[in-house]
């Protein structure tokens, strides 16, 4: 079966703007178009495509779809740049193909170490970065959302590629202050069942893994201690030095990271933020997964990433 470019190129838009209203401003059409072209898109493929919420959502056929719309405008675009500028006026000043937009699902802390330097080094491209938990940013590549992912998932999920990429190292760590108040004995798994405990989010499960292994090692019941969620890398380090609690601090040693080494002292913006335990340490293998899609643009930003990774990151 034939599909319409015009009617996929709708339907992307409205996932990815988020409203029939959004999609007609990035198209430069009326939303009753746009509107019209959905529609008829779901009469040829006989299903509902889209559900009317806010933000609107693919259904599965509309998934389906969806990575159809990516890879029509991925490889189009790469067609357009290939045959190179079009003539734009009677001047014949020639307008140079827009370039593709990659959508790429990646966790916090790779985008806020060494994400961006590997993105900069490539040309002619924009991006669309979707930020979630490392556990969860492998989602959006079979709904359509993104066409790579930055994950902590090994197993290549339906349609896409698995690379190794490194490993992000953290390490529990606070304040001395901190640890002199709550932690005057170590980290004993009572003592960290009463301190309070920064994590990233209520999907952040580093902090409660270390938890687990030191009281299955002492043969205790599972701390659950008081907790602060800090959804932002440079607010959660942030909190970390002004002594709200004890977190896993990382990545570590990495030379790409910004916040990779603990402070060396004490500063007007917090305290000096040291190890709980100088031998504990959290290592979460790190993957690229990607649509199999023979494409240049996606090979040159795989290849970024994965040469930015291996400088960055512990490779075992």
């Amino acid at each position: 079966m034939r599909w319409d470019s015009r009617q996929l190129e709708a339907l992307a838009a409205v996932v990815t703007e988020g409203s029939f209203e959004a999609a007609a401003h990035a198209l430069h059409v009326t939303p009753s178009a746009v509107s019209q072209r959905v529609r008829a898109l779901e009469n040829a493929a006989g299903s509902v495509l889209v559900r009317r919420t806010r933000p609107v959502a693919p259904t599965e056929p509309g998934r389906t779809l969806l990575r159809l719309a990516r890879q029509v405008e991925l490889l189009g675009a790469e067609a357009s740049g290939e045959l190179g500028p079009r003539d734009a006026d009677d001047d014949g000043i020639g307008a140079a193909p827009r370039p593709v937009t990659v959508p790429v699902a990646v966790n916090a802390d790779s985008l806020a170490t060494w994400v961006m330097p590997a993105l900069a080094r490539v040309e002619g491209v924009c991006f669309d970065l979707h930020r979630d938990d490392q556990d969860r940013t492998v989602d959006l590549l079979p709904a359509g959302v993104v066409m790579a992912a930055i994950t902590s998932q090994r197993d290549p999920v339906q349609g896409c590629t698995s690379t190794f990429l490194g490993v992000t190292r953290y390490r529990p760590a606070a304040t001395r202050e901190v640890i002199d108040r709550w932690f005057p004995d170590g980290p004993t798994v009572e003592a960290l069942g009463r301190a309070p405990m920064l994590v990233f989010n209520r999907s952040d499960d580093l902090q409660d893994a270390w938890l687990r292994e030191r009281a299955a090692a002492a043969g205790a019941a599972v701390p659950d201690p008081p907790r602060h969620h800090v959804p932002s890398t440079p607010e959660y380090v942030d909190g970390i030095r002004r002594g709200l609690g004890w977190g896993m601090w990382g990545p570590l040693p990495g030379p790409g990271a910004r916040f990779g080494m603990l402070d060396g002292g004490p500063d007007d913006a917090g305290g000096q933020v040291v190890l709980l335990q100088d031998d504990a340490v959290v290592d979460v293998p790190i993957y690229l997964q990607q649509w199999k899609l023979r494409s240049t643009v996606l090979d040159r930003v795989a290849a970024a990433l994965q040469q930015e990774a291996r400088r960055a990151l512990p490779q075992r």
